[in-house]
C-alpha cells in the first residue's frame, strides 16, 4: 500500500507541474484512486497528455447529476495504470446553464461512444465530437428529455418524437448498403447492422444498438443496497455473477469490510465457472456457425457439464444468489469438493481430447484464420478488453492487473495472441478454460475454514468506489455513489461489451458479409451488457 501511496502522489506532482493552476483539488480514495478536480477548459489538454505521455487508457467515463451536493454536474473520465494497480480519475463539473463540454475523442477515440451517451441522458454536448450522433435514443425520443438528470420522474412517458436516424454514407461507383436487423432469425436480442459493400467485401459496418434499453442505472436511484445487488445479477444473464461481484466489491470498498479468506475463494470458484460455461459456449457457437457439427456438440455437451457442476454448488446455471455484500450467501462449496473436482476433471479431459480432433480439421481451421482481424493499433485505441483485446496482443487482465478476491494467492496465465483474428479469439478461449478449470480445483483444494460472510451495516452516504471483475468477456467496471439511509445515488456501470462493439465492427471491415457471423460470435457480445 505504501508503494502505491508513493506512484500516486508522484503522479499527482507531476499532473500539478504540467498543469498547474488548472488542478483545482486532489484526494485518494480506497487506496488505489486518486481523484483530481480539473479546470474544464482544459479537459483535452489533460486528458490527452495522461493517455499519451502517461500511457494510461481510457477505461470508463460517465456524468453524475451532483446539483444537490455542489450544485453542478459532473463528468468523470477514467484512467488506468495496469501495471501499478491504480486508477486516475480526471472530474470537472458543468454548469447548469452551460451544458457542454470539449470533446476528448479526437485526441482519445476510446472516447466516443462515452460523450454520445453522456449527451444523451445527461444533456451535456461534447463540443468538438467529430460525429455526435444519438446513442442509447433513437428517432422517438425526444431531444430535451435527459432521463440521468434528477429531477426527471420515472413514471414520465414522454411523448414519441419523429425523427430520421442518420447511418454514415459510403459513396462509389459499385457501393450498396446492407441492412441487417434489428429483428433476427434467432432467439437474439435486436440490433441494427448497416454494411456498406462494395462487391463482396465489406467497407464499413456501423452498428445502432440499444433496442433493449432498460434504464438500469436510472432505476438504481434511490433504491436500497441490498437491493439494487438483485438488479447487478440481472444485468447480463450469463455475467450474472461478475457483475454481482463488481457490485459487492464497490459497496465493500465504501463500508470498508474485508471480507472472510474462504468467501474470497468461494467466489473465485464461481467466477471461474461462469469463464468456462461462458467460453464453451462461444466455442460451440463458432462452430455452429462454420457448419462444423461435431465440434458444436462437443462443446455444447462440455458445457451441459459445466452447468452440473453449477447445479451442485448452489443449484443456479445462472449463478443468481450466491453473492452477498461482504461475502457469499453461504457455504456453498463444504462437502461437495470432491464431486465439483472430478466434474471439473471431467470436463477438462474431454475438452483435450475434443481439441485435438479440431485442430486437425484442416477447413475449419482455414475458415478461422486470418479472417475478421482486429488490428493491435486499433484494440489499443478503443481499449479492446477480454479475449478480444488479448488475441490482438493486448495481454492485460483485471485478475492480474487489479487482483481482487483470493487471484492474487492462485497462479495461473494470461494467454496472449497477436494475429488478431478468429483463430486467436477461439484459442484464447480454449486456453483460459483449461486455466479456469485449474483455478477452480487449486481454489478449492487451498481453501481455507472459517465463515464465508462479513455482516455489513449501513454505509456512509455520498462515498464512492470503484469494483473491477474479468467478466468472461472482459475488464467489467462499476462505479457506485451512495446516498442517506444506505441507498443507491449513483450506479454506473461499464461492462466489456460496451468497450468491444465499435471493435467488432473493425474487425468485419474487409471480410465478406457471410463471414460477419462468425466474427460476431467470436466475440460473442452481449446487447443486455450493452443496452442499459
Amino acid at each position: 500500500m505504501e508503494s502505491k501511496m508513493v506512484i500516486l502522489t508522484e503522479l499527482k506532482n507531476k499532473l500539478t507541474e504540467a498543469f498547474a493552476e488548472n488542478i483545482y483539488s486532489s484526494s485518494t480514495e480506497n487506496t488505489n484512486e486518486l481523484y483530481m478536480k480539473v479546470n474544464p477548459a482544459k479537459i483535452l489538454e489533460i486528458c490527452t497528455y495522461i493517455n499519451t505521455t502517461q500511457g494510461y487508457p481510457l477505461v470508463s467515463m460517465f456524468a453524475n447529476d451532483e446539483k444537490s451536493i455542489c450544485s453542478k454536474y459532473a463528468v468523470y473520465y477514467v484512467f488506468a495504470d495496469r501495471k501499478q494497480a491504480l486508477l486516475l480519475i480526471i472530474k470537472t463539473l458543468i454548469d447548469p446553464n452551460q451544458m457542454e463540454i470539449f470533446s476528448i475523442t479526437p485526441n482519445i477515440p476510446a472516447a466516443d461512444l462515452y460523450e454520445r451517451e453522456i449527451n444523451d441522458l445527461f444533456g451535456i454536448f461534447p463540443k468538438g465530437h467529430p460525429n455526435p450522433k444519438r446513442l442509447v435514443f433513437h428517432s422517438n425520443w425526444p431531444k430535451a428529455e435527459f432521463p440521468l438528470r434528477k429531477e426527471f420522474d420515472v413514471k414520465h412517458k414522454p411523448d414519441f418524437a419523429k425523427e430520421v436516424t442518420p447511418f454514415q454514407k459510403v459513396t462509389g461507383e459499385g457501393v450498396y448498403e446492407i441492412p441487417v436487423g434489428p429483428v433476427h432469425a434467432g432467439i437474439i436480442e435486436p440490433g441494427h447492422f448497416r454494411f456498406s459493400v462494395a462487391g463482396e467485401p465489406v467497407i464499413n459496418l456501423e452498428a445502432q444498438l440499444y433496442y433493449v434499453h432498460k434504464g438500469i442505472e436510472k432505476m438504481c436511484e434511490g433504491q436500497s443496497i441490498e437491493k439494487c445487488l438483485y438488479v447487478s445479477e440481472r444485468i447480463s444473464g450469463d455475467e450474472t455473477f461478475a457483475n454481482s461481484l463488481a457490485y459487492c466489491e464497490a459497496i465493500e470498498k465504501i463500508a470498508k469490510v474485508k471480507i472472510p479468506s474462504r468467501a474470497q475463494y468461494t467466489r473465485v470458484v464461481f467466477a471461474e465457472l461462469e469463464r468456462l460455461t461462458s467460453h464453451l459456449g462461444d466455442l460451440g457457437g463458432l462452430c455452429l456457425d462454420s457448419a462444423y457439427g461435431f465440434g458444436t456438440f462437443q462443446f455444447r455437451m462440455m458445457r451441459g457439464w459445466a452447468y452440473a457442476v453449477a447445479d451442485e454448488l448452489c443449484g443456479m446455471r445462472f449463478l443468481r444468489s450466491v453473492n452477498k455484500i461482504g461475502g457469499v450467501r453461504q457455504d456453498f462449496v463444504a462437502g461437495k469438493e470432491v464431486k465439483v473436482i472430478a466434474g471439473l476433471e471431467k470436463i477438462k479431459k474431454e475438452l483435450y481430447d475434443t481439441l485435438k480432433i479440431i485442430k486437425a480439421n484442416t477447413m475449419f481451421i482455414d475458415r478461422v484464420e486470418n479472417t475478421g482481424i482486429l488490428k493491435t493499433k486499433i484494440a489499443t485505441d478503443l481499449n479492446a478488453v477480454g479475449p478480444g483485446g488479448r488475441a490482438s496482443g493486448l495481454c492485460f487482465d483485471v485478475r492480474k492487473s487489479f487482483p481482487y478476491e483470493a487471484y492474487d494467492k492462485l497462479k495461473f496465465n494470461i494467454p496472449k495472441h497477436n494475429n488478431g483474428d478468429i483463430n486467436c479469439r477461439m484459442n484464447t478461449k480454449i486456453e483460459e478454460c483449461f486455466e479456469s478449470i485449474s483455478l477452480m480445483i487449486r481454489a478449492i483444494e487451498n481453501m481455507p475454514g472459517g465463515k464465508v460472510l462479513e455482516p455489513v451495516g449501513s454505509v456512509e452516504p455520498y462515498r464512492f468506489a470503484f469494483g473491477l471483475t474479468e467478466a468472461p468477456r472482459g475488464e467489467n467496471i462499476h462505479w457506485i455513489m451512495t446516498g442517506e439511509n444506505n441507498t443507491i445515488f449513483r450506479y454506473k456501470v461499464r461492462t466489456p461489451s460496451f468497450c468491444n462493439w465499435p471493435a467488432l465492427c473493425h474487425a468485419v471491415k474487409g471480410n465478406i458479409v457471410p463471414d460477419f457471423p462468425l466474427i460476431n460470435k467470436s466475440f460473442n457480445l452481449s446487447y443486455a451488457g450493452n443496452d442499459l
